[in-house]
């Protein structure tokens, strides 16, 4: 059995420095809002090249409090691609705004910069790229539209933790940036976490404000009506750790995809993943295309190889969506793409022979 993420392998390799940060924050007893968050802000946002890091509770709490720092609210449009998870656009509409779908990049799966402009209207406050996969959208040019028509520029960089464009990290580009901790995530917590990264001080504030019950230090004291939503400090702790360990991880990753290209390669019906001139993917997912993809799922699947599909149905035509009244045929390069791709085992962890064992029941299969 060879699954599709393996977190205990993982875990084995830095369970005593683990046990002991988690036995730290145990022996303090401070377990919200406190020194280890701190610690961990201060090193992401060094990470990153940011000025702030604010941790909050989840990636998708870390989209919606940025918009709303933003100054998102009832009836704004924000422009972002519908192939993505629904946390992208489940902020925009928990906020009162209006989901505006724009179509994908048929290679790097990324919003589509040059169908951008035409769907900004007076209406539109916001942009948010997606770094999908583990690769940085372009963001040249959306920061070029942004600048033009005075929109915010939203990162969403939930599968992007050390990813760069043109030798910037991802996360440090647009006004404000959102990334999930979310257990299989290349940085990854044990439990939910998520941080917002910003370099502007007033989104900083805010977002501190927001997620903390529109408080920052004298406690019953709100300046504002706020959520709750913080980062503790056991998750805090385990991320630092971790924190020492992804760029080692990403460039396993990026080993990992080295053998998987080479062996593939051969294999004229599966198109490979593509990596963009300015970008580092740090391949979050490994993402092949075929026709037979379904097929060829069932057929690893039988043979004890764990596979996904990222993203099966695009937003637009989601159940969920249908109010917004999109139909099959608005976004065909989504919609295409939804029917061919398939996410094969990736992680740190994973091992030639692993990988091998893969490429040979793929082979088998065509």
């Amino acid at each position: 059995m060879i699954p599709f993420v393996d977190l205990r392998a993982q875990y084995n390799s830095i369970k005593e420095e683990i046990a002991e940060a988690i036995q730290s924050v145990l022996n303090h007893s401070s377990f919200i809002i406190g020194e280890e968050l701190k610690k961990f802000e201060e090193e992401f946002s060094r990470f990153c090249d940011v000025k702030h890091a604010i941790g909050v509770a989840n990636g998708s709490d870390a989209l919606f409090l940025s918009l709303r720092a933003c100054g998102i609210g009832k009836g704004d449009e924000v422009i972002t691609i519908p192939h993505t998870f629904i946390a992208t656009t489940e902020a925009i509409s928990n906020v009162g705004g209006k989901v505006i779908f724009v179509d994908i990049d048929s290679k790097t799966y990324t919003i589509d910069v040059y169908k951008i402009e035409e769907k900004i209207t007076e209406r539109t406050k916001a942009i948010i790229p997606v770094h999908l996969y583990g690769q940085p959208a372009d963001m040249d040019p959306i920061l070029k539209i942004a600048k033009k028509y005075n929109l915010k520029v939203i990162e969403d960089a939930a599968q992007a933790h050390g990813a760069e464009y043109k030798g910037r990290k991802a996360g440090s580009i647009g006004d404000v940036a959102c990334f999930s901790f979310y257990p299989a995530k290349n940085l990854g917590a044990y439990g939910d976490a998520g941080m917002v990264l910003t370099n502007d001080d007033e989104i900083s504030e805010k977002v501190k404000l927001l997620r903390n019950h529109g408080r920052i230090t004298k406690k019953y004291e709100h300046e504002i009506e706020g959520y709750s939503s913080r980062l503790d400090n056991l998750q805090a702790a385990i991320l630092r750790v971790k924190l020492r360990y992804l760029n080692g991880w990403n460039d396993k990753r990026r080993k990992n995809v080295e053998v998987y290209n080479k062996l593939l390669s051969e294999i004229d019906e599966i198109i490979l993943p593509f990596e963009a001139d300015y970008a580092k993917h740090v391949y979050h997912l490994y993402v092949i295309r075929t026709k037979e993809r379904d097929g060829l799922r069932e057929v690893l699947n039988s043979n004890g190889i764990a596979t996904g599909i990222h993203y099966p149905i695009p937003l637009h035509l989601q159940p969920a969506y249908q109010y917004l009244g999109y139909k099959e045929g608005d976004f065909p390069i989504a919609e295409k793409t939804s029917q061919e791709i398939l996410s094969l085992p990736m992680f740190a962890e994973l091992t030639d022979e692993q990988i091998k064992e893969i490429v040979r029941e793929i082979k088998n299969y065509y």
